[in-house]
């Protein structure tokens, strides 16, 4: 998914303060179990892949994602803070519930087999780019996301490639500008082993 261009400080902060009032509309206790199936999912699977597990290149995969992650996205795309031709539109009509559910069903689907292979060498080279960079610091040590960060083990190397880039030229929406920060040291080298690397990981 395409992001935004970066916004000022004013307005990241803006973007914050909506996603933490939506959080604690919530409330802050247990999430309900999610419907194995919600009626608004299919509408995910055309993109997304069945149970969120994406078979196209560019598009992110969602099974296994962080509940909190993936109901702050859909906050982002309703809100306008985040902007792609398809989200936008599909999130404008969510409702509160809705996104919940959504979020509930995906990040308790299996994720997908990961999709891509590296050398030992080319994983090794890539890992201390991981921790140079101290993506483990908030991605996890196993890089499986947690709480509103992403999993970034076993998703789709094209997309993760596509986000780095944007958060280096500054061009991906990014609410706390953590990742927009952290890429402007990586060099197209970097970038590639990194999504690569990170595409291979399976679950711990």
């Amino acid at each position: 998914m395409t992001g935004s261009p970066k916004r000022s400080g004013s307005a990241a902060f803006a973007a914050q303060a909506a996603a933490a009032a939506f959080f604690f509309a919530l409330g802050a206790g247990p999430a309900p179990a999610a419907d194995p199936e919600p009626a608004k999912s299919q509408a995910c699977t055309a993109c997304h892949g069945p149970g969120g597990r994406s078979q196209d290149p560019n598009v992110p995969s969602l099974a296994g994602q962080p509940r909190q992650f993936i109901e702050t996205q859909l906050v982002m795309f309703r809100e306008g803070n985040r902007k792609n031709a398809a989200m936008s539109p599909f999130t404008a009509g969510l409702t509160n519930a809705e996104l919940r559910e959504l979020a509930g069903y995906f990040s308790t689907q299996q994720a997908a087999p990961p999709g891509r292979t590296v050398s030992a060498e080319a994983a090794a080279s890539a890992r201390i780019v991981a921790d140079k960079f101290n993506c483990t610091s908030c991605h996890g040590a196993a890089l499986m996301g947690q709480q509103h960060i992403p999993r970034l083990a076993g998703q789709q190397a094209e997309y993760l490639r596509a986000q780095l880039r944007g958060f280096k030229a500054s061009t991906r929406f990014d609410m706390d500008g953590q990742m927009t920060s952290a890429a402007q040291a990586l060099g197209a080298g970097d970038i590639d082993a990194l999504a690569d690397y990170l595409a291979s990981l399976g679950s711990p």
